[in-house]
């Protein structure tokens, strides 16, 4: 069934492919009926005087079994059950605690707050190490920037907070963030469980301050002084980096940019949050596990809202799992910024999954997916759109949805891996590494089972 949703004074209706456009003074519509077995109102179409272009079907596909229900309502009646739907949505994310309260925002803001001030601190005491002139160590300054979904403002009331330390030229990785930072913050009581991860391809410091959790990586920027609202899209600021700080600083170009061009913020904010949910219960989120990460749904999500700038949240919802349960991967999913990739634009990948990161130069998510969790997640997408499809039926339940992946009835077999240390520390450090590897393990198993079912054929 098509979805409706009010674009001015027109009402739009998502249906699935095989259509395409006509003129509706050609059918002569009037109120309370739809032309042709199904009609939709296209919002780039703005006629004087009209209601708007209609779609209507080019060799649509077998009927079946069941035939669908055509329109018969009048236009307010689809609105207003839209409206409804979408309300209800907003009270199952609320009823989640996907929105955290008050009381938890103020907490995430203050330890934001404090982490600035301690850093800001760190950089004066490395820049008098250093010998510096006074007037240059006056002048020096480092700042934390936010990404993620806390970044992003989607975070829930049990999320971390995603954080980049960047610092200016004198301040080195080895030496200075991960040996007089993190002396500085194991000194401070409201942080706690601190431990490096210095072998990963992003090295970062993992600890909880105030009782939440926080990941920081480093970025070393070729300035004496790196300004609170740096604007990290300018190429002032990205001139001579090194790869690890390039990489560091991807997530929060990524998220920055995606708040640009995103149509609608708050639709983009709540979208998000249900999109994430449902990636976390179906069992098709965590980037080291081989499947999406943050920036890959957020991408996505974006994607789907710059198509569908005036449609309402249950719409939005509905049109994500339409569009990528049919989507000819490995065609990329790319958000559209009036820029064209440069010659020198990095655009290969061997990803299943390609999603464009929407800053230049142009490079694709990072992505650990592989062919089994790329068909897990296609099952995903499968079963969400046949979920969604009758959105505004009566009987409709959000929660059906959202239900938790039922992992026990679909395998009969898991891996536990059990892992130990002399102390705290180390085992954090020792956790941090073997997560890194997850991917690794994961292709090896795959090509141990594809290996297993071969040799049984001759057993």
């Amino acid at each position: 069934m098509a979805h409706a949703y009010r674009n001015q004074r027109s009402v739009i209706v998502v249906v699935p492919p095989h259509h395409q456009f006509i003129d509706p003074r050609a059918v002569n519509p009037h109120p309370g009926y739809f032309p042709g077995p199904v009609g939709v109102i296209n919002p780039s179409y703005q006629p004087v005087g009209l209601l708007g272009e209609v779609f209507v079907p080019v060799n649509p596909p077998p009927p079946p079994v069941v035939a669908p229900i055509g329109f018969a309502l009048n236009p307010s009646v689809l609105i207003r059950m839209d409206e409804e739907r979408s309300l209800s949505l907003l009270q199952f994310m609320a009823d989640e605690g996907l929105v955290p309260s008050p009381e938890e925002e103020i907490k995430r803001k203050n330890a934001i707050k404090k982490l600035k001030q301690i850093v800001l601190e760190w950089i004066k005491k490395v820049a008098w190490q250093r010998w510096l002139p006074k007037e240059e160590i006056a002048a020096t300054c480092a700042t934390i920037l936010t990404y993620g979904s806390y970044g992003l403002g989607v975070h829930g009331s049990e999320s971390d907070i995603d954080a980049l330390c960047v610092g200016p030229y004198f301040a080195s990785m080895a030496e200075d963030f991960f040996v007089v930072l993190r002396n500085m913050l194991k000194s401070r009581p409201e942080v706690s469980e601190i431990h490096c991860v210095k072998d990963a391809k992003v090295p970062l410091m993992r600890f909880k301050f105030d009782g939440i959790s926080i990941d920081l990586p480093y970025a070393q920027l070729k300035v004496l002084s790196v300004p609170e609202n740096v604007d990290i899209l300018n190429p002032f600021f990205l001139r001579d980096i090194d790869e690890t700080s390039w990489k560091s600083l991807s997530g929060v170009r990524a998220n920055k940019r995606i708040l640009q061009l995103v149509p609608n913020l708050e639709n983009f904010q709540s979208m998000l949050r249900c999109i994430k949910l449902w990636a976390k219960r179906r069992g098709v989120y965590g980037n080291l596990l081989g499947f999406f990460g943050g920036v890959h749904l957020a991408i996505l999500a974006a994607f789907v809202c710059q198509r569908h700038p005036n449609a309402s949240l249950n719409v939005l919802i509905s049109s994500f799992f339409m569009t990528f349960a049919f989507w000819p991967w490995p065609k990329p999913v790319m958000l559209q910024d009036g820029m064209f990739p440069m010659a020198g634009d990095t655009m290969e990948t061997r990803s299943l999954m390609p999603i464009r990161l929407p800053y230049s130069p142009y490079e694709y998510c990072h992505s650990n997916i592989t062919r089994s969790t790329f068909y897990k997640i296609r099952a995903e997408f499968l079963r969400g759109h046949s979920m969604t499809k009758d959105i505004l039926r009566s009987d409709f339940d959000w929660s059906s949805i959202f239900e938790p992946f039922p992992y026990s009835k679909k395998y009969s077999r898991f891996v536990k891996i059990y892992l130990s240390a002399s102390n705290q520390d180390e085992l954090g450090d020792w956790v941090g590494w073997v997560k890194s590897r997850f991917r690794c393990l994961l292709v090896k198993v795959s090509s141990f089972s594809l290996w297993q079912k071969w040799f049984q054929k001759y057993l």
